[in-house]
């Protein structure tokens, strides 16, 4: 009989997914697998596996109780299947399949070894599919791309707008203005008052996965014993309601704002469900884009939102494929510096460093600007390798996969790539992290002063950051008020020994 492996991945947990379009349940078989390859590759945060290996197994009962034959191949350390392909060659054993039908998956390494090496190692054909659960294909950013000197984020997302009709009207946008960027920066004081976020009830599919996480994997950073993401898709369907419901009326106004002790705020926390499959992106914008039509959510909210999902996922993604796998070692500002050992026990003195670091081991989340001038500014600010913190991000996060992480990480927190998708370094001082969040009201650094014993360590850094490479951003016309100030400044030499000194002794900060 004519049988083909359908091979589906822990990031491709969606009922629609290419692959399953294309099969044929009477006669095709669906092969899932939890490796420890893909479990390793780096040290995952425990909440971050669970979900992924909680997730697949009730993907695959769901396939089930739809009439597809499943072969599903639990987390077994001592295997001898330790990579996706092996567990392919054990099934060839078993059944005369004829080919391998795939989707296209969300990391260069894997996708090149499929690509160029699985046909004739398995001496079959495989069919790669593009990944329709995204609204722009690789081929088609490639095109775009090739369009622009320039690839500003701004100028895809229009063009996204304009092609999925977003908050639209006749082709031009709703309320005459594309970006409400500027109107999403608000602190936050305890009005409007928060909503707790969801958490779901563990069934025996959840229990099982924790023990043998916790069992498994206990080297692995963070705490298990905090999981409160969905593991199915109709809870993830829930979490969506219950973020248009509560919080995306309020997200635009407060998506920057942090707050000690608050985790979440308004963010939707939805990333990690969008990033598996649970959901897709076009159903979240749909939805938050109708709780504008009805009048429940305000358009700067809405766009702002949108804008995250239709603009900037959708262009890190192209970016990802445009680049790779060059794209993985840029490092323009040669940077060397290790990592600093708090990133891995989040004991520092620093407040913010310390709060986004609680978050992230609790719950492998923390929201973008959290990531982006918190402890991304930090490692930019210290010169910390680019590759060491591409693998932090990458291990840490719920909703860390390399297509997304590695440009954030390489352009938004490194400038590594040295300005291909931001005109200028994310760097900030202490006066940016007191502004947006109340940290510094808990924090033993004094954030008014730049090179006392007990000042912010992020001002000398930050000053010491410009000084240090005049040469390379004084030119850049967003950057001339910043040198002037520099300019203007009249303790300069103290701030770079105490940039410097800082810096030898980074691990006790």
């Amino acid at each position: 009989m004519f049988m083909r492996f359908g091979l589906i991945l822990g990031d491709q947990l969606h009922h629609q997914l290419a692959t399953l379009k294309f099969l044929n349940r009477a006669q095709d078989v669906i092969l899932m697998a939890e490796v420890l390859e893909e479990s390793t590759y780096v040290a995952h945060h425990p909440q971050k596996i669970a979900l992924i290996f909680s997730a697949m197994r009730h993907f695959a009962k769901e396939l089930k109780a739809q009439g597809w034959r499943v072969r599903y191949h639990p987390f077994q350390r001592d295997s001898r299947i330790h990579k996706l392909i092996d567990f392919v060659h054990l099934q060839q054993q078993l059944l005369p399949a004829t080919a391998v039908v795939i989707t296209h998956c969300g990391e260069y390494r894997l996708q090149y070894e499929i690509e160029n090496h699985w046909s004739s190692q398995l001496q079959l054909p495989v069919h790669c599919l593009d990944d329709d659960r995204f609204f722009c294909s690789p081929a088609q950013f490639r095109q775009w791309a090739s369009r622009y000197h320039t690839l500003r984020m701004e100028y895809f997302y229009r063009e996204m707008r304009k092609q999925t009709g977003y908050l639209m009207q006749q082709q031009q946008p709703l309320g005459q203005q594309w970006n409400y960027d500027r109107d999403n920066r608000k602190t936050w004081s305890g009005k409007p008052s928060l909503t707790a976020p969801l958490r779901f009830e563990l069934d025996q599919i959840d229990l099982d996965v924790i023990e043998l996480v916790r069992r498994e994997f206990p080297q692995h950073i963070g705490d298990i014993a905090n999981l409160r993401w969905a593991t199915t898709r109709s809870n993830a369907l829930l979490a969506l309601q219950h973020f248009i419901a509560n919080n995306l009326p309020h997200f635009g106004d407060y998506q920057d704002a942090m707050v000690y002790g608050e985790d979440t705020l308004f963010h939707s926390l939805l990333s990690p469900y969008l990033n598996c499959g649970l959901l897709v992106a076009k159903e979240v914008c749909d939805a938050a884009e109708a709780a504008y039509h009805s009048g429940h959510a305000p358009l700067n909210a809405v766009e702002g939102f949108i804008r995250q999902i239709l603009g900037w996922r959708e262009y890190v993604r192209g970016i990802y494929w445009l680049r790779m796998p060059e794209y993985a070692n840029s490092n323009v500002l040669n940077y060397s510096a290790a990592l600093p050992q708090f990133y891995w026990t989040g004991r520092t003195q620093m407040t913010c460093m310390a709060e986004c670091f609680r978050n992230t081991f609790e719950h492998a989340y923390a929201h973008h600007i959290q990531r982006l001038m918190i402890t991304g500014n930090f490692a930019l600010l210290s010169g910390v390798d680019p590759q060491q913190i591409s693998e932090w991000y990458l291990a840490v996060y719920a909703d860390a996969y390399e297509w997304v992480e590695l440009p954030n990480t390489l352009s938004m927190v490194m400038h590594a790539d040295g300005g291909l998708l931001a005109s200028k370094p994310y760097a900030a001082s202490g006066n940016y992290i007191q502004k947006m969040s109340n940290y510094c009201k808990h924090c033993p650094y004094n954030v008014k002063t730049r090179t006392e014993a007990d000042s912010c360590p992020f001002n000398s850094l930050y000053w010491y950051f410009m000084i240090k490479h005049d040469g390379v951003f004084r030119s850049n016309p967003r950057m001339g008020m910043i040198y002037r100030q520099l300019d203007k400044l009249q303790d300069k030499d103290q701030i770079i020994a105490h940039a410097q000194q800082l810096l030898s002794q980074v691990n006790e900060l």
